[in-house]
């Protein structure tokens, strides 16, 4: 007779390790730092548009999709399937919620999505933990289907209808927006009067409180339910005992293949999700090459995030806030992230120092002085250049966090049951 031995979330212990409160201190005052210094460009350049309202709203907007899908990578990560099929299923989320929001409406049309990105997350989860097909080849087949079944299914339920086509699909009512009441005006009174500081935080806080989509908010609360779904649970903690050690999982009486076949749906799910809220809340119809690669952005923001809820959301937000810059004011705004950028490096040596890393104080002074000059020697950047500002702003930081990177130490690695 075999013992089946459960596993269990283990006690708080006293160690080295910062508590989540203390973590979460640290966080808000560097988002704190980072807000002043912000403001500190905003007033020294004039470029009222980096802390707007307007660009608040729209980074907002920008990040949602991105965030899910980095959202979908974290699940399948941790159950260790790595899921390059991300923009795939975005992909297959977009064309179902275009399908069927066009017939039933914008929520049905999200819940077709979020069905319809499960699906072929089914089919990742299956190709990966079944038949031991490599992931990322699983992946990429995933998202080469996506472009020709979109089109395909396209052709034969949109064209002729009014609207569609072979490349997008009739319009969709778009989801509702919400406000916080007797907030917007004097809060706007506020923001227009430019002071220092107070009207940055009036322009941030009207972006999130004016003209909300009821879809944002829902997918930002999926933020800290992720987070206490995998760090507080003990779901969350077999889900990641898989993608950490899957035979000492199995020991345990962890159903590992069930497991990773859970985590894998739910990230097909959340990236459909993703789809869904570019065709209810943005455009209003599927088009044909609508996610624009967010699948892979959202990978990337997922990696910056070290593979954890919060990190992700910030490297979605960055993304999103530095693409709403470039589309509200262009070339202006981008030069006067410059500013920021040496701003910024500078308090960064200020703290290299604070604990005797010279070697990162003399490489951080020397970047800021290097965007501080660029800075001082041109009015603008070049508008051909603008477009790129999101992406080389992603890959600057990821490339500064890759020291405190860790996957989860089974990631991508073939299990089979038994195998341990």
């Amino acid at each position: 007779m075999t013992t089946t031995v459960t596993l269990e979330r283990p006690a708080p212990t006293s160690g080295s390790a910062p508590s989540w409160s203390a973590r979460l201190r640290r966080a808000a005052l560097w988002a704190g730092m980072v807000f002043v210094v912000l403001a500190i460009a905003r007033q020294v350049t004039g470029a009222d548009a980096l802390t707007s309202s307007g660009t608040v709203s729209d980074a907002l907007g920008l990040a949602v999709p991105i965030g899910l899908a980095a959202l979908g990578g974290l699940f399948a990560e941790r159950a260790g399937v790595v899921n390059i099929g991300l923009e795939g299923m975005m992909i297959f989320g977009t064309w179902f919620a275009g399908w069927a929001g066009y017939q039933w409406g914008p929520w049905a049309g999200v819940v077709a999505g979020i069905a319809g990105g499960a699906i072929f997350g089914l089919l990742h989860a299956l190709a990966t933990v079944t038949f031991g097909v490599d992931h990322i080849i699983s992946g990429v087949a995933i998202n080469i289907i996506a472009i020709g079944a979109t089109r395909y299914m396209s052709q034969e339920f949109f064209l002729g209808r009014e609207d569609g086509g072979v490349n997008q699909g009739p319009s969709v009512d778009l989801i509702n927006r919400v406000s916080v009441p007797f907030v917007g005006g004097p809060l706007g009174d506020l923001e227009r009067k430019q002071w220092f500081l107070l009207s940055d935080i009036a322009g941030l806080v009207r972006g999130i409180t004016v003209d909300v989509s009821v879809l944002t908010i829902l997918a930002v609360l999926l933020v800290p339910a992720a987070f206490w779904l995998l760090w507080r649970t003990n779901f969350g903690l077999r889900l990641r005992s898989v993608g950490e050690n899957p035979q000492a999982a199995e020991s345990l009486g962890v159903p590992v293949y069930t497991m990773k076949y859970v985590g894998v749906v739910i990230s097909g799910a959340l990236a459909g999700m993703g789809g869904a809220f570019l065709v209810t809340v943005y455009d209003a119809k599927f088009l044909e090459g609508q996610t624009g690669g967010r699948g892979f952005i959202g990978l990337a923001a997922m990696i910056f995030g070290n593979w954890r809820p919060g990190g992700l959301a910030a490297g979605a937000a960055l993304f999103g806030y530095t693409d709403s810059l470039r589309l509200r004011e262009g070339t202006i705004a981008v030069h006067a992230l410059l500013l920021f950028a040496a701003l910024l490096l500078i308090v960064l040596a200020v703290r290299a120092g604070m604990t005797r890393r010279w070697a990162q104080v003399g490489l951080t002074l020397g970047a800021s002085a290097v965007f501080f000059l660029i800075f001082s020697v041109t009015n603008e950047v070049a508008g051909t250049l603008t477009p790129l500002v999101p992406y080389v702003a992603t890959l600057l930081v990821l490339a500064l966090a890759a020291k405190r990177l860790r996957m989860p130490a089974a990631d991508g690695i073939p299990y089979r049951k038994g195998g341990g």
